[in-house]
């Protein structure tokens, strides 16, 4: 990856040391080259081809100088013409072949680096993307890919093709007149000087420019979105926002001056350079055409050859770097594809089926761990794989080693470091478990233990008497249906978004199931029915709105197990009514936990599950947990009958 002359690019370290390559590295990538061997191999041999025509033309120039017109041979004078026109002809088609071989390797490469990307990052646990930045995963996919392209596509070839085309020209330019190519390689000494330290200064820019840059993106990240518009316009901050992002955008904008200015001094410096070695051949030579021991068309085949010399050495000089450079967006892609799977299948898990819903936590134990080892390094890639610092929103940054933050669920609002502590009970089929207690006691962190977002530290989860973390993930999911408080929809139609839970689904069953969650009559009054695009997150919808989709969701799905966050405090009176009404049909034979936060789901419930500080307190009916007086009794009386009282 590099530019003009084969100065290093982003990633080169300002010291100029070039980032390590292992042998283990070059394998993993040439396997990614495998696939397109034959194309390479094709793209090289044209490559090889274009060199030799190059070869072409300054010997025609010779022969038409120091021959045809000396001679005054006309059909030889024709042939010469005619072959001057030929030659770049060719070139060009040759040019527009090995493009065409270039980007069907280079596309391809992508294709498949992005694929084992995004498959990856789909099979990693919840506590990876509550760890990790969306910008970083989305540079992963985008710019990394891309750069592993051009290592394939284009450095390797680069690198080949310079040095076949420098042996070559040094030959022939040897065979010609060995003495003016000597005295051309004296210049050779200043090129790697200006490479050099014109190269370290546009490294140095280049990396500022990667900060300035990367503190642009993030605040374009957290503003661009419906969320960060929606604090600006309601904490009056547009002007202030625009302010900051004008302060950014004019650094990136002074960086790029900055580094145009001092690119283009390093070709103009290699132009006199490249200058200088041709006044040489051209001095050097006119003095042996005097003496008669040289002719003009040599001189003028030398110089031509010259420029085409010096670009191939100066590639070959910097290869090391270019080279060792370019491996740094693959090392990058490796890191996520190296990542583990904390959720994972055994070799010999089993298909869950037929299940009754019989759910059971057997001294259930968890805290949040987080895994560095299962995390991107919070880091820029540059030189030899230095930790540096990474840019915050606010131009902060945060130091190589500082701990990552577990922005968890609950676990930070509690002082503590297990988040349930030994946990057991059993929900049997047909009934209903309703999770109560403080704010931060563990519920929902319990709810995710039962899909397996996270799996537990200590104990074990059963259904049917089967450990969960010995069945296949496919089959879990297929058992459970799960509503979170916060509703997430796809930038989609309506349609679209209840088929998610079960594609192969009739419209018949799509409808019956808005019926059965009380939003089928809400969607038959919109215009465009259930085509209805429901924006970004869904954010055209009303919560309530939003929750009964959910619901439909999950009731098209038809799981055996329904865990679900039953929040509501943010629903008027006729949404909440709806919802009950829905969630009766929703939770009827199936094995429901519910997280409850109304007074009518407590009281309908099978068995109570009372949690403080990450331990079941107290279990029973409502009307066993009253007797007891304790903190049930004291959580109804400020929260449950309150509420009640509301609507």
């Amino acid at each position: 990856m590099s530019m003009g002359h084969g100065f290093p690019y982003f990633y080169a370290n300002i010291e100029g040391k070039p980032p390590r390559v292992t042998g283990g590295l070059i394998r993993r990538i040439l396997a990614y080259a495998r696939p397109y061997r034959w194309l390479i191999i094709a793209m090289i041999v044209v490559t090889m081809t274009t060199t030799g025509l190059a070869l072409a033309t300054p010997l025609i120039l010779r022969d038409l100088i120091d021959n045809t017109i000396p001679a005054g041979d006309l059909t030889r004078l024709g042939w010469l013409i005619a072959a001057l026109i030929t030659v770049p002809m060719a070139t060009s088609v040759l040019n527009v072949i090995q493009r065409r071989l270039n980007a069907k390797v280079g596309e391809g490469v992508v294709y498949d680096l992005r694929v084992a990307l995004f498959g990856h990052l789909q099979r990693m646990a919840l506590s990876f993307f509550t760890n990790t930045k969306v910008g970083e995963l989305m540079s992963r996919l985008n710019n990394d890919v891309v750069g592993a392209q051009t290592a394939i596509s284009n450095t390797f070839v680069s690198i080949f093709s310079s040095l076949v085309q420098a042996v070559v020209l040094f030959s022939v330019m040897m065979l010609l007149e060995w003495r003016l190519t000597l005295i051309s390689l004296l210049v050779l000494p200043l090129f790697l000087v200006a490479g050099r330290k014109l190269g370290r200064r546009l490294q140095m820019i280049a990396r500022d420019q990667m900060d300035l840059n990367a503190r642009m993106n993030a605040v374009m990240h957290e503003l661009l979105n419906i969320s960060g518009a929606l604090l600006v316009k309601l904490f009056g901050r547009t002007a202030v926002e625009d302010e900051r992002f004008r302060e950014r955008a004019a650094g990136v904008r002074d960086a790029g001056v900055q580094r145009a200015v001092t690119g283009m001094i390093f070709f103009v410096s290699i132009g006199l350079l490249s200058a200088l070695g041709v006044a040489l051949i051209y001095g050097v030579g006119s003095y042996l055409v005097i003496q008669g021991s040289l002719s003009v068309g040599t001189i003028v085949a030398l110089a031509a050859y010259l420029g085409s010399l010096y670009t191939a050495l100066q590639t070959l000089t910097n290869a090391p770097v270019d080279f060792a450079t370019s491996m740094v967006s693959f090392e990058r892609v490796f890191e996520v594809l190296d990542l583990p799977h904390e959720i994972y299948e055994k070799l010999d898990a089993r298909v869950l089926s037929e299940v009754r819903g019989v759910l059971a936590f057997e001294d259930v134990s968890f805290k949040y761990e987080v895994n560095e080892q299962a995390l991107l390094k919070d880091v820029r890639r540059v030189g030899d794989m230095q930790e540096v610092e990474a840019v915050l929103s606010n131009g902060a940054v945060k130091k190589p080693g500082a701990p990552v933050d577990a922005v968890n669920d609950e676990a930070l609002s509690q002082a503590r470091e297990w988040v349930l502590n030994h946990v057991s009970f059993k929900a049997e089929p047909g009934h209903l478990v309703a999770l109560v207690g403080p704010s931060g006691a563990g519920k929902t962190t319990m709810t995710y233990l039962i899909p397996r977002l996270y799996d537990p530290t200590s104990g074990r989860i059963t259904i049917d008497g089967i450990d969960l973390k010995g069945v296949t993930l496919s089959s879990l999911t297929e058992q459970i249906g799960m509503v979170t408080q916060e509703t997430h929809l796809f930038h989609d139609t309506i349609q679209v978004n209840l088929l998610y839970a079960r594609p192969d689904a009739t419209q018949a069953q799509v409808e019956a199931a808005a019926r059965a969650a009380n939003i089928h009559d809400f969607i038959m009054g919109l215009p465009a029915r259930y085509d209805t695009v429901v924006g970004e997150r869904g954010y055209r919808l009303s919560g309530g709105e939003k929750q009964r989709l959910a619901l439909a969701r999950v009731i098209l799905k038809d799981p055996r197990i329904l865990v679900l966050d039953e929040a509501t405090s943010s629903l008027d009176s006729e949404s909440e009514a709806l919802i009950q009404d829905a969630l009766k049909r929703v939770m009827a034979g199936r094995t429901s936990i519910v997280i409850a936060h109304r007074l009518s789901t407590v009281l309908a419930a099978d068995q109570i599950l009372v949690l403080d500080r990450g331990k079941i307190v107290e279990s029973g009916t409502h009307a066993v947990l009253m007797a007891n007086g304790g903190l049930y009794a004291r959580l109804y009386e400020t929260q449950f009958r309150r509420k009640a009282g509301e609507l």
